[in-house]
């Protein structure tokens, strides 16, 4: 066997191993190698090695395997829909080999370098010199390439050192198109920022981020919305009663949402070593914050949470607390599947709550039962994990009902 050909065997032994490791069903261990060995034929015979492979080399070849599929059946659905059968299994072997993928293509030509250059000088400036969080370096990032991008050619350094204010109105207003105010009150930080960083380096003439205008956003000028006490109730009561892995997982994750406030990515983040089962204690990382608290580790939660790693959890090297439940077992990227979760509670019960109906939904529900019941907002706030008194101060306006009955009536002839 040529030395191609046993480089190819090592790679599919490689995500063979990975497959078995990970819980794969029998019919995966078959159906991957299978799909990916194409693939491999494809790279050798265009003398490509998988360190070197791009996005654009995949898309080739699945464009090739289409058209020779469609010679032996004219009915496949269009190509988007059935390049799913290779992309699972290409993708799968090209993260086990790269780290990571998919990677961002080579600039394609040189302003798109120079572009790039930029936005990774700027992210090394919002990581080292201003210490932002991972995730805002990120979108902000994002946002600055967007910019750069939707400028094209005119983005070029001369091009730069005179950006007028008509092309940032004329991006922002295609940017922001549908967009909530708050959404583009955001777009609009991003851009400033990123033009101060322009100004900052020499890359524009003048500094141009007075000049972009976002609308105003009051601080607490919107009331949170909350579940109610009893919704919550037939929530958790209805999801008790599903006893599948599942429904165990489901109604620790919601135990700890109602019980604590907690926000969905503390949930996510929970490791096994968090919870001390001799002292009844909860270890906390506030993601928002980056602070951490340790709360009494309540029964109901605490027995919901212990049903759930003794009956349900799948057995995994992660040490995360929450699982996937079907294979891969592994964490969940972020909060945002929590979601899904709760949506999928409130249908099952039949609540239909006024606005969202994610997770925060619990918390701010979590923060009324608290100020109804007399807590003092330092204590609520400890529990909500808030790092100061301005920050669970604009959770008083939850407690609508308690306002109603201190309000004034109107004058007679009066109309609000």
């Amino acid at each position: 066997m040529s030395t191609p050909l046993l480089a190819d065997e090592r790679l599919i032994e490689k995500l063979l191993a990975h497959l078995r490791a990970e819980g794969y069903s029998l019919r995966i261990q078959r159906w991957y190698p299978a799909r990916v060995r194409p693939f491999l034929n494809y790279c050798r015979r265009n003398g490509l090695s998988i360190e070197t492979v791009v996005s654009g080399h995949v898309t080739q070849f699945l464009r090739g395997q289409y058209r020779r599929s469609r010679k032996r059946n004219s009915n496949l659905p269009p190509l988007q829909q059935w390049r799913h059968r290779y992309t699972g299994a290409i993708n799968m072997m090209l993260r086990l080999v790269r780290g990571a993928w998919p990677v961002p293509d080579p600039p394609s030509n040189a302003i798109e370098g120079f572009h790039r250059d930029i936005v990774m000088e700027y992210d090394t400036w919002l990581r080292e010199l201003r210490g932002l969080h991972p995730l805002t370096r990120a979108k902000r990032a994002k946002h600055a390439l967007q910019f750069l991008t939707s400028l094209g050619q005119r983005a070029d350094p001369q091009g730069l050192k005179y950006l007028s204010v008509h092309e940032l109105d004329a991006y922002l207003k295609q940017c922001c198109v549908g967009l909530r105010r708050a959404s583009i009150e955001d777009r609009t930080v991003c851009l400033r920022d990123f033009l101060r960083h322009l100004w900052r380096t020499g890359r524009t003439a003048t500094d141009l981020a007075g000049t972009v205008i976002g609308p105003r956003i009051y601080e607490h000028e919107g009331i949170p919305v909350a579940l109610r006490t009893e919704d919550v109730t037939r929530v958790l009561e209805v999801t008790r009663k599903d006893l599948s892995p599942v429904g165990l997982r489901d109604y620790a994750i919601l135990s700890l949402l109602s019980t604590y406030g907690l926000r969905a990515a503390e949930v996510v983040n929970l490791r096994l070593e968090d919870i001390d089962w001799r002292r009844d204690m909860l270890r906390v990382r506030h993601t928002k914050t980056g602070t951490s608290s340790e709360l009494p580790l309540l029964r109901e939660p605490g027995e919901a949470v212990l049903r759930y790693v003794e009956k349900a959890r799948p057995p995994s090297v992660y040490r995360e607390v929450f699982l996937r439940i079907q294979v891969p077992y592994r964490p969940f990227k972020n909060g945002s599947i929590l979601n899904c979760i709760t949506n999928a509670r409130l249908r099952a019960a039949g609540v239909t709550p006024q606005g969202r109906k994610g997770p925060h939904a619990f918390r701010h529900a979590r923060a009324v039962s608290l100020l109804r019941s007399g807590v003092p907002l330092k204590i609520i706030g400890d529990v909500l994990g808030h790092t100061s008194a301005g920050a669970t101060a604009g959770y008083l306006k939850l407690a609508t009902e308690d306002l109603r009955s201190i309000g004034l009536d109107l004058p007679g002839g009066f109309l609000p």
